[in-house]
């Protein structure tokens, strides 16, 4: 059915449509290109209309960061907004991070005013010439799914419903509206617009992706007739659903899992078919000694240039888009693909391959009880390394990551910037764990833990990030978003005062190069390191440094306790070794 709405201007009647569709955050940092938007928010305060809520991120990277962050956790895309190309330009890194991440944020931005004299919100201060580019779109096209620029108000309704739907459709990820001063400011007396939309796809209510049944059977033929076979994943926790059916998949034939530089959770960190984070490991070559390899929602299963499965293993891909096709270049070979949504995939192939489980019970049986030893062993051996360095000072990553997991709960959500180590992590439940994307620009920690605490206010939420990553994270920005918007959270600063990412790669390619002989990396340091725990007293939150290995986890305690009971939010400045 249609609805009609008085309004006053086309900025009235965007926020209306976005409000119709669900929106319910409208995150920004705003500029000259928002007054007809501040005008219209300040009539829905009048009017008591709560939704899209526009919260103000005083830096792009934040806000896009927040909007990813809530994603995660809810499914639901929100809007952000920036102002122009220089607002454009500081979000870039965030929307990139987005992109390979594959989270479906309807980015916006304001268009400097396109007329110099003649309408309502024309050119009327210096920066609007100088701000504009004959492509703002193209700052970023590469990593958007969609950009368009609102030209009239007649197309609002199509615009905003084809923004939506393309960014919900699989592959998902962001995409990118202008809108010019001019556009917004005209003036309406009413909208009408169908409500509900009639684009389906804006909820991602589109068809699933089903596999093509003969390679389910194909697929299932493989991996019953293995003698080894081998699950790796990285991000099929991107829906909490599929957890529960990779787990029957992996107990119908007792194939191991391993999450290969995982960034959600994937598959219960206990389970005796849970065989770690690495496929390089020289102590448990599963890589190698794999003849059938299921690869699913893994852009980087394994580096070939350090490790790679034998030539006659059979490789089967799974995902919505296996191939990666944005990736430049990605050669991993490929014997079987089969493009689908996975959950629905693995249920498939859990039933397939039923049909092979009774002639294979003694097989499938004693695999079990081997790999669940593995598994025991593993477990074993990586709680004697946090426990062999817990007195070692500076504080050893492994023990603040075991301290870590010990001050948390179950209710407890991480979001890890890198430092975490997930050996000495563990977690039961989908949607308990989020880490950095791949795309790796730094900075996605703070905001995105912002965001997860905006989606579930009733949780504690810790983000761990090194001491790089926090500086990336703006934390004046986010600190301030924390203390307006009421997110407590706990940030836990594994600082070792340096780059430890550009230190490992000249140790690596260099193992008895001048940098390593001298003890000198220049570009790696950062030091002298400031006193983080600072800075976050200046918008009334909880600091504290930590140099004592025995102090941690009273430190873990006690800010946690201000997070959960003050509802203060709470930063950890942690001195940890160098690498």
């Amino acid at each position: 059915m249609k609805k009609t709405i008085p309004i006053e201007n086309t900025g009235q009647a965007y926020l209306e449509l976005l409000r119709d569709r669900g929106i319910k955050y409208f995150f920004g940092n705003a500029g000259t290109d928002f007054a007809p938007l501040v005008e219209a928010f300040s009539k829905f305060a009048a009017e008591g209309k709560s939704q899209p809520k526009p919260v103000l991120v005083p830096h792009e990277f934040v806000a896009v960061s927040m909007a990813h962050g809530y994603y995660l956790v809810t499914g639901e895309p929100q809007v952000v907004m920036v102002h122009v190309t220089v607002g454009t330009a500081n979000a870039l890194g965030a929307i990139i991070n987005a992109a390979r991440s594959r989270v479906p944020i309807f980015f916006t931005a304001g268009r400097t005013p396109i007329t110099e004299e003649g309408c309502k919100g024309a050119r009327n201060i210096y920066i609007h010439w100088a701000q504009e580019a004959f492509d703002q779109a193209g700052l970023l096209r590469e990593f958007v799914k969609w950009d368009y620029e609102l030209r009239n108000f007649i197309q609002l309704e199509t615009v905003v419903d084809r923004a939506l739907e393309v960014a919900m459709t699989e592959p998902r990820g962001p995409v990118y509206l202008t809108l010019p001063r001019e556009v917004l400011a005209e003036e309406h007396p009413e909208i009408t617009f169908h409500s509900p939309s009639r684009h389906a796809g804006i909820t991602g209510s589109l068809s699933r992706l089903y596999p093509d049944p003969e390679l389910i059977k194909e697929a299932a033929q493989i991996l019953a007739k293995a003698k080894n076979p081998l699950i790796l994943t990285d991000a099929l926790g991107r829906n909490p659903a599929a957890v529960g059916a990779l787990i029957e998949l992996a107990e119908s034939l007792a194939i191991p899992v391993i999450e290969s530089n995982h960034t959600y959770m994937n598959f219960p960190t206990d389970h005796p078919l849970h065989l770690g984070f690495s496929v390089t490991d020289s102590s448990a070559p599963y890589l190698k000694e794999a003849d059938a390899i299921l690869v699913i929602e893994a852009d980087v299963p394994w580096y070939p240039s350090v490790s790679k499965p034998d030539e006659q293993a059979k490789i089967i891909h799974l995902g919505v888009d296996p191939l990666y096709t944005r990736y430049p270049i990605r050669g991993y070979p490929s014997d079987l693909v089969l493009t689908a949504d996975p959950q629905i995939a693995l249920s498939a192939l859990t039933k397939e391959v039923a049909k092979y489980r009774t002639k294979m019970k003694s097989t499938i049986q004693k695999r079990y009880k081997k790999l669940q030893k593995t598994h025991d062993r593993q477990r074993e051996s990586w709680k004697k390394e946090a426990l062999k360095v817990k007195e070692d000072k500076p504080i050893d990553p492994r023990w603040l990551s075991y301290c870590i997991n010990q001050a948390k709960d179950e209710d407890t959500l991480i979001v890890n910037e890198y430092d975490l180590l997930p050996t000495q992590v563990q977690y039961r439940y989908p949607g308990t764990y989020f880490a950095a994307p791949h795309s790796g620009c730094l900075g996605w920690g703070l905001g995105a833990a912002l965001g997860v605490k905006l989606a579930a206010p009733d949780k504690t939420v810790i983000a761990t990030v090194g001491d790089g990553s926090y500086i990336f994270g703006v934390p004046t920005a986010a600190h301030f978003v924390a203390q307006a918007q009421n997110l407590p959270i706990l940030v836990v600063i594994f600082n070792n005062q340096c780059w430890g990412a550009v230190k490992w790669s000249t140790i690596d390619l260099y193992p008895q190069g001048w940098a390593v002989k001298t003890n000198n990396f220049p570009l790696s340091n950062l030091e002298p390191s400031p006193d983080y725990e600072k800075i976050i007293q200046a918008h009334q939150g909880y600091g504290e440094r930590v140099e004592n290995p025995e102090e941690v986890l009273p430190a873990l305690q006690r800010a946690l306790k201000i997070v959960r009971e003050e509802k203060r939010q709470a930063v950890l400045n942690v001195i940890c070794k160098h690498p």
